[in-house]
């Protein structure tokens, strides 16, 4: 039973690891999801409501103790003996307890709340803008083993045809047919091919490592990366996360420009004090006391030197240079998708010749496969037919992986 037990775990580990598959989509998700850089969204949540709860105690009741003890060299003193006033203590005590209350600030702490929040979206946008900009990275990795992929399932086509006439060969030397020793040339060639296997499983070990370290997740090297279909749209319409946060910025400014207008409105302030100490208020006398005061008070800054204008100005500026660095990204970005254009319909028409030099060169080999039969050429000759035949197929695969990336590619700079 527990033989059993164990044969079954191992199928179906094994049932599980074949079946592993991922698809480009399930790559940006990942990326989006588990890049360290990600985490930054939560965070800087947090950080807003901390934020915004510390400007919004600005309108709760303010309570602040004070206490202190002094000595003076000198006090009042009444110059008149016939009223018998006692002088004033050099020593005095005096601890207070006062309560502000913010009554009205012309709506500063809204604007102050506002400015907060425009640049907690700023802070998010900027986090999606980098992830986004990592999906072109994971891209290249992708598709890189993608080709690596297609190149393995060509080598093994190669591998099995250059056995299969391994064997016609050794049978053509058995019987005289073939000359002597050809069979060396294929069987060194088989040797290159292990070389070749050796080499792209190096490779493509690399490439899945450093996809699996940008997305946040493991995957072996049997994982199945799916071809994806990729189609570009018509229209040429910028969806770009940069837009976005160029938006979020303007709105950040016009935020900043209501708070300055408001930094010079008068605030008017409740307050209470209570306190207990040696004099009191009423300073003649010369004894502990309790006492206590209420008011209101204004507080207007009427004349700043002309600072708030300049702040205001300072805006201006930084609202002209942000709409400088938009045109500046959108011109770059259709010119990256002008010239991505450019390589997809080259690639294109790669492909299209492709197809017609393969079909030249399978009816070039089949020649061949008579001739070296017939001996009347050598294995090396045929061999240089099939090289010729495998490596123009693998341009044709190359082609058709570059054409899929430069379409994901032309996606991902336009949006």
């Amino acid at each position: 039973m527990k033989h059993f037990i164990v044969i079954l775990y191992i199928l179906t580990y094994y049932a599980s690891v074949a079946q592993e598959r991922i698809t480009l989509n399930d790559c940006y998700n990942l990326v989006d999801k588990n890049y360290p850089l990600a985490k930054q969204s939560q965070l800087f949540k947090v950080q807003n409501q901390l934020d915004a709860k510390v400007v919004s105690n600005s309108k709760l009741p303010q309570f602040s103790l004070d206490a202190q003890a002094t000595y003076q060299s000198d006090v009042i003193e009444i110059p008149i003996p016939s009223l018998n006033i006692e002088g004033q203590n050099k020593d005095q005590y005096r601890a207070t307890f006062s309560v502000n209350q913010l009554i009205f600030n012309g709506g500063a702490t809204d604007a102050i709340l506002n400015v907060k929040a425009a640049e907690f979206k700023t802070k998010q946008k900027q986090v999606e803008v980098n992830l986004y900009q990592l999906k072109q990275r994971v891209n290249q990795l992708y598709f890189s083993v993608l080709l690596s992929q297609e190149t393995h399932v060509l080598l093994e086509a190669k591998q099995t045809h250059l056995l299969s006439k391994l064997n016609e060969v050794q049978a053509g030397i058995k019987y005289g047919t073939v000359l002597p020793a050809s069979d060396q040339v294929l069987q060194a060639e088989l040797l290159k091919l292990k070389q070749q296997f050796r080499e792209l499983e190096s490779n493509k070990t690399l490439l899945i490592e450093t996809l699996s370290s940008i997305i946040g997740q493991s995957l072996r090297t049997e994982t199945s990366f799916e071809k994806p279909l990729i189609e570009t749209a018509l229209n040429t319409k910028l969806n770009r996360p940069e837009l976005e946060l160029f938006q979020f910025k303007q709105e950040e400014i016009k935020n900043n420009e209501v708070l300055i207008s408001k930094q010079n409105s008068p605030k008017l302030l409740g307050f209470a004090t209570g306190g207990y100490g040696n004099p009191g208020l009423n300073m003649l006398d010369n004894s502990f006391q309790a006492f206590y005061i209420v008011g209101v008070k204004l507080n207007w800054n009427v004349f700043d030197w002309n600072s708030n204008k300049k702040q205001r100005e300072s805006l201006a500026l930084n609202k002209d240079i942000l709409d400088t660095e938009t045109q500046t990204f959108k011109l770059k970005t259709n010119i990256e998708l002008n010239e991505q254009q450019h390589e997809i319909d080259k690639i294109e028409y790669f492909i299209i010749s492709d197809l017609e030099i393969i079909n030249l060169r399978k009816a070039v080999l089949q020649s061949a496969d008579s001739q070296l039969k017939n001996g009347v050429i050598t294995a090396s000759a045929y061999l240089t037919e099939l090289t010729n035949l495998y490596e123009d197929e693998n341009t044709l695969a190359k082609h058709k992986i570059q054409l899929q990336l430069a379409k994901a590619n032309y996606n991902i700079i336009k949006g």
